[in-house]
């Protein structure tokens, strides 16, 4: 899940050299934490946060197999 995060989040920046994703494991949850440079927040939000939201469904649906929740916090 963390190399998918990964992978959406360089297509979309102009600065994919700077895209990093943390992932913290937790009992039922893993927290998968985004950073990428200020200038390059807005594309990966989204007008009205569309981007960020599909991202988090497609999350949900490849951790749907697994059982365990995924929660994406763009810092």
């Amino acid at each position: 899940m963390r190399e998918l995060v990964e992978y959406i989040a360089k297509s979309l920046v102009d600065h994919p050299e700077q895209v990093e994703v943390s992932q913290i494991r937790g009992g039922q949850a893993t927290i998968l934490k985004l950073r990428v440079a200020p200038d390059d927040k807005g594309w990966v939000i989204g007008r009205r946060g569309r981007v960020a939201n599909a991202m988090r469904s497609l999350l949900r649906a490849s951790a749907g197999t697994s059982g365990r929740r995924v929660i994406l916090d763009i810092v």
